[in-house]
């Protein structure tokens, strides 16, 4: 390596141990779930994306063996030479019925799926319309494609048709949100971006990997929620969250871009095939997300539960339906402080700054599972206001309320 590229490194990794920002990897010595082992400790896990506690699922464990010995490990494949099994043409059909639309294709992650959709659908006479806030695949898939770029303040759907005006000229428009916004747990306005959509007759997708399995009554995500099925041309999501939390990843939507993409998605006509024991797995766990509205019912009670709890001891939390809590410091040193204080309360969570989030925009990102109890967020809360007192943070009540009976 040159010296100066090394020497230029050095700095970069000691600027950000300098400034306690620098990104650490724990090692868990446990499945997943609402409780870890990291080491020898049993921690309290409140930064997992496992919405409905199926990722050591005992029904999702079994299905994954029996694909496993039914399909083999791998395909050792791309689709469309060798790559395709009959599970992953079952999976497809399964989601776009789960989901409600025409047609659906896999990808080895919703990373690759949003990766691969721009250059494919999009081309240079073509404009792609982005919320400020959107996911970095998304942001990174735009950057592949040759469209004109436009980017629409989050959630303003005032500058979104400002951005559809301006984008006039295009030959097709492609307007992308997140359904629900990772960092925040705020919920994209679905009918609102769909009546500007049909008005200037341009495309929606979404990406709504935080909210299948969590959000609607059968758990279909923000469209059955916003009560908008049947609006949205393309959906991108993930089986990697509330749907097991393995690895995978879909576009699903009308069948014409879904055929597309078949034809023209780099990730999908150069990536190995999902890995039959995950595709087996996903079966089961879509059928254990759209039976779950009891489970979702609890789900969302626990998470205002949390809410309330730090709003009482007077951390600021934003507001949201959704189970990711996240709980504002705003400094980022003092969010990684936060957070590693909270470890030695037993609580394992995750302080966000710069680049995923604005400067002075610092948060711990709280994420409830189904798997927790009242109990466990109380204790939670509790580790929050005493972290909250050892670090300096002036909270306005030291006692979280109890949980309620039962």
């Amino acid at each position: 390596m040159d010296d100066a590229f090394r020497n230029y490194a050095e700095r970069e990794l000691s600027a950000a141990a300098l400034a306690g920002t620098a990104r650490r990897e724990r090692a868990l010595s446990s499945p997943q779930g609402g409780e870890v082992t990291v080491g020898s400790r049993r921690l309290l896990n409140l930064c997992a994306n496992d919405y409905l506690g199926l990722a050591a699922h005992p029904a999702l464990i079994l299905a994954a063996r029996q694909g496993l010995e039914r399909w083999g490990f791998g395909l050792a494949s791309v689709r469309f030479i060798c790559g395709t099994q009959e599970l992953h043409r079952e999976l497809e059909a399964r989601l776009s019925a789960f989901l409600g639309t025409e047609d659906t294709i896999l990808y080895s992650s919703c990373f690759d799926a949003n990766g691969g959709v721009f250059e494919a659908l999009l081309g240079a006479e073509d404009a792609v319309i982005s919320d400020a806030h959107n996911h970095a695949s998304i942001i990174d898939g735009i950057r592949l494609c040759k469209a004109r770029r436009l980017r629409y303040a989050h959630r303003d759907a005032d500058d979104l048709a400002r951005c559809l005006r301006e984008a006039g000229d295009a030959r097709f428009r492609l307007v992308v949100s997140d359904g629900v916004f990772s960092m925040s747990g705020a919920l994209a306005d679905l009918p609102a971006l769909c009546e500007l959509c049909e008005r200037h007759r341009a495309l929606l997708m979404v990406d709504d990997s935080h909210a299948v399995g969590v959000l609607g009554a059968h758990g279909r995500g923000t469209a059955e929620h916003c009560r908008v099925e049947g609006r949205v041309d393309l959906f991108t999501g993930t089986l990697g969250k509330a749907l097991g939390g393995a690895s995978g990843g879909y576009a699903s939507g009308r069948r014409e871009l879904i055929a597309l993409l078949r034809q023209r998605s780099r990730p999908y006509l150069f990536s190995n095939s999902l890995a039959p024991c995950i595709a087996s797995a996903a079966l089961v766990a879509i059928a254990l997300a759209e039976a779950g509205a009891q489970l979702r019912i609890e789900l969302a009670d626990k998470a205002r539960y949390l809410r309330a709890g730090l709003t009482e001891v007077g951390f600021s939390v934003l507001p949201s339906e959704h189970p990711i809590v996240p709980v504002m410091l705003g400094d980022a040193a003092l969010a990684a402080r936060f957070a590693e204080a909270l470890l030695e309360q037993g609580v394992y969570v995750v302080g966000f700054g710069y680049p995923v989030v604005e400067r002075g925009q610092a948060r711990i990102r709280c994420q409830v599972s189904a798997n927790h109890t009242l109990t466990d967020l109380a204790r939670a809360v509790a580790a929050f206001a005493a972290v909250g007192r050892v670090l300096g943070w002036t909270p306005g009540s030291s006692n979280p309320p109890a949980p309620p009976a039962g």
